[in-house]
């Protein structure tokens, strides 16, 4: 890459020639005004550092993310890890990554990590000493840094972005990661496009340099090809391909898998919906509860498992607790990194219908109501007048009366729509207020 590009390319932590002892003084303070004034306006500007690194502060202060906590230890076991990774489809670049990056870096300082589609640490491996050190902030394997967990990180902000990029130092959402940088690439099936993970370095400030990342894209690349050549080894495969679950429409939802599109009962939607939002897994009771709080029977939950597996695969969900083996993507989860990338329009297309419309099941009911709540914030929070016409024109927003008062508010007094919207937030009014 050339030098004079690295300059101005938000990805790159440190620049070529940059005294990292004075950016790591400037970035750590840009951090420290930015979490002591930002509390009450998350959006607030002017702060000096990189656009991708500024926006992914708002978004994990949006999200709750504490910058003193950190990240938590891994909610599964040894043995339920070792499972799950070994059925993962990135499994298979790891004999590259660790050619290429892990072989020899015993007295580097350096850590390698491989993560799975949502941000969970499959595999950490390096140098002993920086994994001891490591272990202290829980980068290990099994934990989630995902941006939505622990805010800014590489592997995480990675996954959020589906794009290349170092996180220096104090960049780090949480503090105790500040002593650390990091770069990362995302890695995606070379058939499907599905993204599968990201590949990451983690180390002092050298892995903050147009080098590191140069290194790590390159990783990913060789690791892509050899996808591409087990493909094209292994011939067709019916099965190959990210599974698609399709759940907001007034239709039944529909599952695209191995090349097929199955339309499922509610019942089978409800089900993949909550293992998809709950990739943790979880226990027959909890998601007989999530399917319905008047304690339906396990022995029913267990009866539908076993249908779901005869569609779905039975080696794609496992047991004790019920949990997903392959990725699934979701119609939601685009609807969501669509608002995360502030593309309120795109979101707006996508969402077509209600989560599972008629569905009463509580844990479907929450993800509806979230759903909606965080489209509307993000029409809302747009404040563009064809977004709020397509809300209000929607069921889903029909009778909305605060997007009604924003639309209104963008439209000249003298339009002769301004006259009909005003007169229907009138009606609206006077009917929500009986």
């Amino acid at each position: 890459m050339p030098a004079d590009s690295t300059r101005s390319n938000p990805w790159i932590a440190v620049r070529p020639g940059e005294d990292t002892g004075t950016l790591a003084r400037r970035v750590s303070s840009a951090y420290e005004r930015f979490v002591a004034r930002s509390a009450d306006n998350p959006d607030e500007g002017g702060v000096p550092v990189r656009s991708v690194v500024l926006e992914s502060w708002q978004r994990s202060l949006r999200g709750g993310v504490d910058p003193d906590r950190g990240a938590e230890g891994s909610a599964l076991g040894a043995a339920d890890l070792e499972e799950y990774r070994a059925a993962h489809p990135i499994s298979s670049i790891r004999p590259v990554v660790r050619s290429l990056l892990v072989d020899g870096a015993e007295d580097s300082g350096l850590l390698v990590a491989i993560s799975d589609q949502r941000g969970r640490l499959l595999w950490v491996e390096g140098d002993r000493s920086a994994r001891d050190r490591a272990d202290r902030m829980s980068f290990i394997e099994g934990t989630d840094w995902s941006e939505a967990a622990v805010g800014t990180n590489a592997p995480g902000t990675a996954l959020q972005l589906d794009h290349c990029v170092q996180i220096f130092g104090a960049e780090h959402f949480s503090r105790n990661v500040h002593d650390w940088s990091c770069a990362a690439a995302p890695v995606h099936d070379p058939v499907s496009g599905q993204l599968l993970g990201t590949v990451d370095i983690t180390g002092g400030p050298r892995v903050a340099t147009p080098e590191a990342l140069q290194l790590v894209r390159a990783t990913v690349a060789a690791a892509e090809a050899e996808l591409r050549l087990r493909g094209l080894d292994a011939g067709p495969d019916p099965d190959r391909g990210a599974a698609r679950l399709e759940v907001l429409s007034e239709e039944r939802p529909r599952l695209r898998h191995g090349g097929r599109v199955v339309r499922l009962s509610r019942r089978h939607g409800e089900i993949l919906l909550l293992l998809a939002e709950h990739p943790e897994g979880l226990a027959a009771e909890h998601l007989s509860f999530l399917l319905d709080d008047r304690e339906l029977d396990t022995v029913t939950v267990r009866a539908e498992m076993s249908r779901l597996r005869k569609i779905f695969g039975s080696a794609n969900i496992a047991s004790r607790p019920y949990r997903l083996l392959v990725p699934l993507v979701t119609d939601i989860d685009e609807v969501r990194g669509d608002l995360d990338r502030g593309d309120v329009r795109a979101a707006l297309d996508r969402y077509r219908g209600p989560v599972l419309a008629g569905s009463d099941a509580p844990g479907v009911v929450r993800i509806r109501e979230e759903l909606w709540a965080s489209v509307r914030a993000g029409v809302l929070g747009e404040a563009d007048a064809d977004a709020l016409r397509r809300w209000t024109e929607s069921p889903h927003g029909r009778d909305d009366v605060e997007s009604w008062s924003a639309y209104l508010a963008h439209l000249d007094p003298a339009s002769p729509r301004y006259r009909r919207i005003a007169a229907h937030l009138s009606v609206l009014d006077r009917r929500l207020a009986t």
